[in-house]
């Protein structure tokens, strides 16, 4: 049992709330934050190792558990509820975190190699987006994401916690070569659509009706959209057909209606 908030052992877990410095902190640590039972046993199914588990009294039981399941040996620090509070910032409703050790990522033409849909993410910086994003693609069935180097991080906290933690279970890696892995996709048998308001843009009925075997859809920042080098770089400009005077949907729920229609 831990009782003093300025015990070493807490410090991977300082701070949650600050993004500015989870964002450099984590990647530097080379860690991300796992955060509930649920997360936590998807991660280790993923082959992902557990540096520490910080857990309420509450919940030890049942995160042991979980990870005498899977064969993991790591430390697992138990807390009162209102210390976990005083380290993290925030009230941690599921009463478990854990700090994972990050894989290594793959190289964006081993990761696609077998896949047929492909989900491309330019400039989301909004967890929640990015988060939603991945459990449309596990749910309706994306192969492998891609994701920008001006993308937020699919492994940070919040991102983790919306995806329920499917952020381990689609394949997805950084394309550090930007907009040229674009090219690379389209080299490789990609039809590359870029989901985009556009004059002269094709309407993502006309897209999916083309029957194209491989697509890589391409999604942008919630407000500026795709960038005009990703646009220029894509095979095709789609849009999605809206109605009742609205010009366009939120990110994640474009690309949830864009993997629905090219399944």
């Amino acid at each position: 049992m831990i009782t003093d908030p300025t015990d070493a052992r807490l410090d991977d877990y300082r701070n949650l709330t600050d993004v500015a410095l989870r964002r450099t902190l984590e990647p530097e640590r080379g860690l991300y934050m796992a955060e509930g039972a649920k997360v936590i046993e998807r991660a280790l199914a993923a082959g992902h190792e557990p540096r520490s588990v910080l857990v309420s009294e509450k919940w030890e039981p049942g995160i042991t558990e979980v990870l005498t399941r899977a064969g993991v040996d790591a430390p697992v620090y138990v807390a009162p509820e209102s210390l976990l509070e005083n380290v993290t910032g925030y009230q941690v409703h599921r009463g478990a975190l854990a700090a994972m050790h990050r894989p290594v990522l793959a190289e964006p033409a081993a990761l696609v190699k077998d896949a047929r849909r492909v989900v491309v993410l330019e400039g989301i910086v909004d967890h929640t987006n990015v988060g939603a994003i991945f459990r449309s693609a596990a749910g309706i069935g994306a192969d492998a994401i891609l994701v920008a180097p001006t993308c937020a991080d699919p492994l940070y906290r919040r991102a983790v916690k919306v995806s329920m933690g499917t952020v381990f279970q689609v394949p997805w890696t950084r394309a550090q070569r930007w907009p040229e892995a674009l090219a690379d996709l389209r080299a490789e048998g990609f039809a590359v659509a870029a989901l985009a308001l556009s004059d002269h843009a094709v309407s993502l009925d006309e897209f999916a009706a083309a029957g194209h075997e491989r697509i890589a859809i391409v999604m942008g920042a919630e407000g500026d959209g795709l960038t005009r080098a990703a646009q220029e770089a894509a095979q095709d400009v789609v849009t999605i057909p809206m109605a009742g005077g609205v010009d366009s949907l939120n990110v994640a729920a474009a690309a949830a209606v864009a993997l629905w229609a090219v399944r």
